[in-house]
């Protein structure tokens, strides 16, 4: 059977479809539907230093070929996490990558160290600095929009961790290129893109926005084309592995991915949709690799003409 595995820089993962976070909770959601450990690699939802309670109710809206969200990264702070999550997530067997996101560079670096200390730094795979959030007032956006801003985090937390790092990068810049480079810069490992785009949905009837924030993070198949594009382009005017985001339904958008350049996906609103739709997808990409006559996934990555 052809092999699905693949190499993010530093990291080998068994397959190429990770679990986006905030779309996969810390995985006990997912527990009554499929092993989590299927994936090639889980991603929690953010952790920040304390709890946060996240944005006022209704967060979600549906829209045409997608949804807004705006949570407002509600979760349970760093101490909960390593105390009531982490145990769980470990057992998986697949992959471990920890999302983080603060108020300040110092957060995140907090964060990091600490996760070095834990079972001498073997009880996660890998970091996800979450610098594109674009439904939080304090530590989201402002840090994925500077190059500077960027390389600076990233350089601190790579100072603080020996763990592989991934850099979230936001679609809502003008040059996504040159934040993309700043992040390598700094030490990161992959690039994982796109978080979701800023959009905003209206009741016209009650003449207001339906979510309390007003905007919100557009997710699903209507942002497929544009997180297609921003990973082509970084891909090519990058030297360190991207992992895509943006849209993924079935084995045919990640293979999209894959030949734009990406190494590896991230799966988020479909989860919603189709819990179980990762099982789909790793048998479609089985099938289209023999149907090509090809021995790994890897193969395809890049190939776009």
């Amino acid at each position: 059977m052809p092999s699905l595995a693949v190499t993010l820089g530093p990291l080998r993962a068994k397959n190429p479809v990770f679990s986006a976070s905030g779309t996969f909770g810390y995985g006990e959601e997912m527990e009554p539907f499929l092993n989590p450990g299927v994936y090639g690699g889980i991603i929690g939802k953010s952790i920040s230093i304390k709890p946060r309670g996240g944005n006022p109710t209704p967060r979600v809206v549906e829209t045409a070929s997608g949804m807004l969200n705006s949570i407002g990264l509600q979760n349970p702070g760093f101490d909960a996490f390593l105390r009531d999550y982490l145990p769980r997530m470990r057992g998986y067997g697949t992959l471990l990558v920890v999302n983080l996101v603060g108020d300040t560079v110092d957060e995140y670096v907090e964060m990091a160290r600490r996760l070095e200390e834990v079972e001498g730094g073997e009880a996660v795979d890998a970091l996800e600095l979450n610098i594109s959030c674009p439904n939080c007032p304090q530590g989201g956006m402002e840090f994925g929009i500077d190059p500077k801003a960027t390389r600076l985090l990233v350089e601190r937390v790579r100072a603080a961790s020996r763990k592989p790092i991934l850099a979230k990068l936001t679609p809502n810049v003008t040059d996504i290129v040159s934040i993309a480079r700043a992040a390598e810069d700094g030490g990161a490992d992959v690039l994982t893109l796109t978080n979701t785009f800023v959009g905003m949905a209206i009741d016209w009837r009650k003449r207001q926005a339906i979510l309390p924030a007003r905007t919100g993070g557009l997710s699903g198949p209507a942002i497929k084309p544009l997180s297609l594009r921003l990973v082509w382009q970084v891909a090519r005017g990058c030297n360190i592995p991207v992992m895509g985001i943006g849209g993924i339904m079935n084995a045919d958008d990640v293979m999209d991915f894959l030949v734009a350049g990406a190494r590896a996906v991230q799966i988020g609103t479909v989860q919603f949709v189709r819990p179980r739709a990762v099982l789909e997808i790793l048998e479609d990409l089985h099938r289209f690799l023999e149907e090509e006559g090809l021995d790994s996934i890897e193969q395809v990555v890049g190939t776009i003409k």
